[in-house]
């Protein structure tokens, strides 16, 4: 070994020290800051509680943010303070929140603490810890309603508290937190009319726009994978492995309603998989059947999940936030129904 590549090497071993120890120290200041906060938060709600009325509140808040801007400078706003009270507000108990604090940012808690639904928040935290989630993602992730989207929120709240915390303490992840309905194809920028291989060809085109929606932990393996049966071949239109879940998923793109006969072609592939492609340690492959229209009632009937088969609708162009709103409302609520049926 050249004198050269030791010193190339020492410099590359202290150098990931020194970024280590970066990283740590900026770990550090965060969850000291964001305890910080939380304590402001709590003595600002004492003493607002003691007078009960909100105009006083607010007038705490206002006049406790200039002085603090003249002692200490800009980052004392009523809009901070105003985070820092909902902050206990939503997180009463210190050390569950210092536990948190110590894996998100405060940039991150601040987008948690206004959502006011305990499991779609819980949902959040979880999958932002799990993904990595940038702030700018884990907005994105909230305004286009991925809890909503999400299959574990059509099922009974006992279900997604367990499964919840499954995932937090043993890392275990059910499929339904994996899989959405609908998927949000926008950014392919299809024309009204388009066949199957267009909608394919524009999937691959912007591939990591389709993996972002999909999720973090899908790897692509291939488009049009030729499986060859009793000499007759097959392709499944694209084929992704899920990391987490350690499966690999079929997927197919239909085009119109959801229609019986897809589910024995998905079998058909998973089958497949499963015998031939699938090696020592994965899971049973998973089969996702993407159609830009889907009845609910024939979907229940054909007991897909029975097969590992699911089925989501995709939307190249998104309707309002409010028609987008109402329509996941009402397919949970369908949902809800149907288990309440069952009891």
């Amino acid at each position: 070994m050249t004198k050269e590549i030791q010193k190339q090497e020492l410099f590359i071993s202290i150098k990931q020290l020194i970024e280590a120890s970066k990283q740590q120290i900026a770990v550090s200041v965060n969850s000291t800051m964001s305890l910080l906060y939380w304590e402001i938060g709590n003595q600002i709600l004492s003493n607002v509680l003691q007078n009960k009325k909100a105009e006083y509140g607010k007038q705490v808040l206002k006049n406790l943010s200039k002085k603090l801007t003249e002692e200490y400078g800009k980052g004392w706003s009523e809009k901070q303070l105003r985070h820092c009270l909902y902050t206990v507000e939503t997180f009463p108990e210190k050390q569950i929140f210092s536990t948190l604090c110590a894996k998100l940012s405060w940039s991150h808690i601040k987008e948690i603490i206004y959502i006011k639904t305990t499991l779609k928040r819980e949902f959040y935290i979880q999958m932002c810890i799990l993904e990595k989630w940038s702030v700018r993602v884990f907005r994105e992730r909230i305004k286009s309603m991925l809890y909503e989207r999400t299959a574990i929120s059509q099922k009974p709240e006992k279900t997604i508290e367990n499964e919840l915390k499954l995932l937090e303490k043993e890392q275990k992840l059910n499929p339904d937190l994996v899989f959405r309905d609908p998927y949000f194809l926008d950014f392919l920028g299809l024309a009204e009319t388009y066949s199957e291989k267009d909608l394919e060809n524009s999937i691959l085109v912007e591939l990591q726009k389709f993996i972002i929606e999909l999720g973090s932990d899908f790897a692509f393996l291939a488009r049009q994978k030729r499986i060859t049966i009793d000499n007759r071949d097959y392709y499944i239109d694209l084929l992704f492995y899920h990391r987490r879940l350690k499966s690999l998923v079929a997927i197919d793109l239909k085009i119109g309603e959801f229609e019986a006969a897809y589910k024995g072609q998905m079998e058909l592939y998973l089958r497949y998989l499963e015998k031939y492609e699938t090696v020592e340690g994965e899971n049973t492959p998973i089969g996702l059947i993407l159609c830009s229209g889907k009845n609910n009632e024939h979907v229940e009937l054909m007991q897909l999940e029975k097969s590992n088969i699911k089925v989501a609708e995709y939307l190249t162009l998104l309707p309002s936030q409010e028609i987008l709103q109402n329509k996941l409302h009402r397919a949970i609520e369908i949902a809800k129904n149907k288990i309440n049926t069952k009891k």
